[in-house]
């Protein structure tokens, strides 16, 4: 009895975070052009020159319907993480935007995160009713791409002093807390790259990654005020966030 009820709640986070990922397009999309009229009152450009933004918000939000409604899901899991990789490196190589180097490291290391939550979805984690085996290497790409995101976390933590400030405004002790949290990151990821207990690496950062969202990423006085990130970017890196979460709850319950 305690065992099927066990199973029903590990379905049901899996679900849970299913519902979440395939769903991060919508919130991506919006967020992005909500950014983008934020920018317009300022004259800046957005990210990607607008005939190609037009085409790349579209095939995210058809991936992303699709996906929600679970009409072959790996195939579009599969052109989503394609979709969201070209849209990151045409950013990255368009260079209409000036970001800081700390800002840089957050914005990209949670795309290739969300791109490799996309490869675990395409990989068939976290179906109810598995019809066709796993595959197993689209998982361990996709991993691989959370173990960089985790990387990047560790990394900001030791030489970001904006992300550095960010936490130790909420962390209790200092230094030292904030030195351990950089380890557990570092050790997290080795977990995520080896393909080594990957499930209880995901679970605890399914418990992690919720204070982060709320209390750190949540703080939008700090970051919009204070470090001067665009409102609605900021918006942007909380769904990211919000989708790493819904990918790391499929590992946990289905890795």
């Amino acid at each position: 009895m305690a065992a099927d009820s066990r199973k029903q709640i590990l379905r049901l986070l899996s679900r849970f975070g299913a519902i979440i990922l395939t769903r991060f397009g919508f919130w991506n999309c919006f967020s992005m052009l909500m950014l983008f009229a934020e920018r317009a009152d300022v004259k800046r450009k957005p990210d990607i020159q607008v005939p190609y933004l037009y085409i790349d918000m579209g095939v995210a939000v058809l991936c992303a319907s699709f996906m929600s409604f679970g009409v072959k899901r790996r195939w579009f899991a599969l052109v989503a993480a394609l979709q969201l990789a070209i849209s990151t490196y045409a950013s990255y190589m368009g260079g209409q935007v000036h970001y800081g180097d700390w800002l840089k490291v957050r914005m990209y290391s949670r795309a290739l995160a969300i791109t490799g939550g996309f490869l675990v979805l395409a990989s068939g984690a976290g179906e109810v009713y598995r019809q066709k085996p796993r595959t197993r290497s689209l998982q361990s790409t996709g991993q691989i791409f959370l173990g960089i995101y985790l990387i990047c976390m560790a990394y900001s933590l030791q030489h970001s002093q904006e992300d550095r400030m960010a936490f130790l405004n909420h962390i209790p002790g200092g230094e030292i807390p904030l030195q351990l949290l950089s380890v557990l990151y570092g050790v997290l990821a080795l977990s995520f790259f080896s393909g080594y207990y990957v499930r209880s690496a995901a679970q605890v950062l399914a418990i992690l990654m919720p204070l982060v969202i709320l209390f750190i990423d949540g703080n939008l006085g700090y970051w919009y005020q204070g470090r001067r990130v665009e409102f609605w970017n900021q918006m942007k890196l909380v769904g990211q966030n919000v989708g790493i979460f819904g990918a790391v709850l499929i590992l946990a319950t289905d890795g």
